[in-house]
């Protein structure tokens, strides 16, 4: 665990990340790219970022941590929450959280973080809006069904669905179709 010389928490939200250093404390800044530098200006040679992933926020400060050559884990919620839960802490602010991802850090060895490619990651934003249009297209071919078993459904909300669905099928299969062409040129460029 001494692989470091120093440790830090990230606990990121949308407009700021609250920092713990296990050498300096606590500390804020923005989440943009202006917080991202000064934040990479405080630290140190041989330091670890350890953050959870956020579904969003995150990223960002992930991959530029990383395309900066400084060592980054972003490891899973629920894992950090687990750690928390064992401590029996019951303080739970932005603040606290830094501190005890921080701790996590240092007492579990983290697995560092691997950036995506701008191939990979506009892959990994088709494939994740394609989902949500198959969820919305489920729920619309659901709503049509209950619609239909009402035995006389109202011809203008029984279009506007049939209409919605096909938009939905259209929009998926233009997705489907960008992302496999991506995949192609990623794995025809490699």
């Amino acid at each position: 665990m001494d692989k470091y010389k120093e440790t830090f928490g990230v606990d990121i939200s949308k407009d700021v990340f609250d920092v713990y250093s296990s050498e300096g404390g606590y500390s804020q800044f923005k989440n943009d790219s202006s917080g991202f530098k000064l934040f990479v200006s405080t630290l140190a040679v041989d330091t670890l970022v350890v953050m959870e992933a956020t579904g969003y926020y995150h990223y960002r400060l992930a991959q530029f941590l990383y395309k900066n050559g400084i060592p980054v884990s972003v490891v899973n919620p629920l894992s950090v929450k687990r750690f928390i839960q064992m401590k029996l802490s019951k303080i739970k602010t932005d603040k606290s959280d830094a501190k005890a991802i921080c701790d996590y850090g240092l007492s579990t060895e983290v697995a560092l973080y691997n950036a995506l490619n701008d191939v990979q990651a506009e892959c990994l934003q088709l494939f994740r809006l394609l989902d949500s249009y198959l969820k919305k297209r489920t729920a619309t071919k659901n709503k049509l069904h209950g619609e239909e078993v009402l035995g006389i459904p109202s011809k203008y909300v029984y279009r506007s669905l049939k209409r919605n669905l096909k938009h939905l099928d259209k929009r998926s299969r233009e997705l489907k179709l960008a992302y496999w062409s991506l995949s192609n040129k990623n794995s025809n460029s490699n």
